[in-house]
């Protein structure tokens, strides 16, 4: 997670809108920044964060496909998702998630990859959404804030659930696969061109990190020789 992302969600909500109320993070282990610490700041009555597997920032193991089933509709005033949705194999199911577990006039906010964004598989990486994807996703709800990350591609939205909810169709929307390299309404996972293409990726992104693991031994050795040799040096002396 850049800074961008959380310098978002800081700019982008108030103590009033926090203290006081129930919070929600989907996607909430915390592998290199999580927006949790800010918004504890602000005093929230409660703040649960939800993932797919235990680890720091995770109170609750979750899929995001299955908060409504665990905790009900309509509970949390504030639900934040940080560098989730590109992970979500069933993205039109998180979402739905997201919006049916807010309550009514309760705040949405979301950081999330565009196309030109690295392939990151934690474990997985399927998805890259465009600011004009989340205009026909949140229809349904009041867009406060939509904007375009320019650090590294990628969009931010903050938005909220009106009092006339009505959930938006999502079945026509069709999103940027990176392992397929196009969009797609459907994805099967279990296809032989999937497969194929997501082995590819995965074998380039092994043999990345090898080179990167021989530069830093490389670089380590070179580091262990100098000193070495100054050891020598300076016994000389």
């Amino acid at each position: 997670m850049n800074i961008k992302c959380i310098k978002f969600i800081a700019e982008n909500i108030t103590y009033q809108e926090v203290c006081g109320g129930k919070v929600i993070e989907v996607g909430a282990l915390d592998v290199n920044g999580s927006p949790r610490y800010i918004l504890q700041l602000l005093n929230p009555r409660e703040y649960i964060g939800v993932d797919i597997e235990s680890g720091n920032g995770v109170d609750i193991v979750c899929p995001a496909e299955n908060v409504v089933e665990r905790f009900g509709e309509n509970v949390f005033d504030i639900v934040v998702s940080t560098e989730m949705l590109e992970h979500a194999l069933e993205w039109r199911a998180a979402i739905s998630n997201l919006k049916r577990v807010l309550k009514l006039n309760g705040l949405l906010l979301i950081t999330t990859r565009s196309r030109g964004f690295k392939y990151h598989g934690f474990p997985y990486d399927f998805w890259r959404y465009e600011s004009e994807d989340f205009q026909k996703i949140f229809y349904d709800m009041e867009i406060i804030r939509l904007e375009k990350d320019i650090v590294s591609p990628g969009v931010f939205l903050k938005a909220r659930k009106p009092e006339n909810f009505i959930e938006k169709d999502l079945t026509d929307i069709a999103i940027y696969n990176i392992v397929l390299d196009r969009t797609v309404k459907v994805l099967d996972p279990e296809s032989s061109v999937f497969k194929a293409k997501q082995k590819q990726i995965l074998s380039r992104e092994e043999q990345k990190a090898k080179r990167k693991l021989r530069r830093a031994k490389r670089k380590q050795l070179k580091g262990q020789i100098y000193g070495f040799l100054g050891q020598l040096l300076y016994k000389a002396k």
